[in-house]
């Protein structure tokens, strides 16, 4: 029996972006559905990073719509779009060092709950942050470490704590960018792990370098080369992409 493809949570239509003369993203459609990882793989210069960047509304688009739950969101900035469903995480950690793992979790909450009429209430005390929080940190697998400082956790527990934080915005589309860059193998596994558990719930994208953690997790993957796609399907058939071997994977597996 045939199934019927869900609807997208994030839909990317003809998506382009140029710096003067240079077209950094060509024409992209993709689209991220719920339940699955997509991850998007290229070489440097690809155009991966302007893609993420188009998409959480950090870039305008110079052409192309961008669908958010069917909703038409092209334009809308970073700030917005984070507050309608967007979390997205950065290829350098960018959390608060000096303060404690729970109340970096909290501020990303108060970004999504903010209660500006509350002027005489600390922002501490606010229930709701404070709970979005601590059910970040738990899916992040990071609550036994709720009361240490972030500066004093491992590079990989502060790459589960920006997962976290964007886990605390209460996104639907969650955009990671290089989410396992620097990890040894078992930092690695534990991140991987954490993917495969935040499918239920959201729809993943994963721009990522390390190529056996993504044909390990991803469900589809599209391939960049100079801004335009020239592949997008499951693992296998990416692997079997005569034009993928030859432009990214290498000559000598494409023999």
């Amino acid at each position: 029996m045939s199934t019927i493809p869900s609807v997208p949570v994030l839909d990317a239509q003809s998506l382009t972006r140029r710096f003067g003369g240079l077209t950094a993203v060509n024409s992209v459609d993709l689209a991220l559905h719920l339940h699955e990882i997509h991850a998007v793989i290229g070489t440097n210069g690809a155009g991966k990073s302007t893609l993420i960047n188009l998409l959480s509304g950090e870039l305008p688009p110079s052409e192309g719509r961008l669908q958010l739950q069917g909703r038409d969101v092209t334009g809308w900035v970073q700030p917005k779009l984070a507050r309608h469903g967007i979390g997205r995480s950065y290829q350098r950690n960018n959390i608060f060092l000096p303060l404690t793992v729970r109340e970096n979790c909290r501020l990303a909450a108060q970004s999504r709950a903010q209660r500006a009429w509350r002027l005489w209430e600390p922002a501490q005390g606010c229930r709701t942050s404070r709970a979005l929080a601590d059910e970040a940190l738990e899916r992040a697998g990071l609550m036994q470490h709720a009361g240490r400082l972030a500066s004093d956790l491992a590079h990989g527990q502060k790459r589960q704590l920006e997962v976290a934080m964007c886990l605390a915005t209460e996104p639907v589309a969650l955009l990671l960018d290089e989410p396992l860059a620097g990890m040894g193998a078992e930092e690695s596994e534990r991140m991987l792990d954490l993917l495969r558990g935040l499918k239920e719930g959201h729809a993943i994208l994963l721009v990522e370098h390390d190529m056996e953690a993504v044909f390990a997790v991803a469900d589809r993957i599209t391939v960049m080369v100079n801004g335009t796609v020239i592949a997008t399907g499951d693992p296998a058939s990416i692997r079997a992409n005569r034009e993928v071997q030859l432009a990214y994977l290498g000559e000598e597996e494409a023999a």
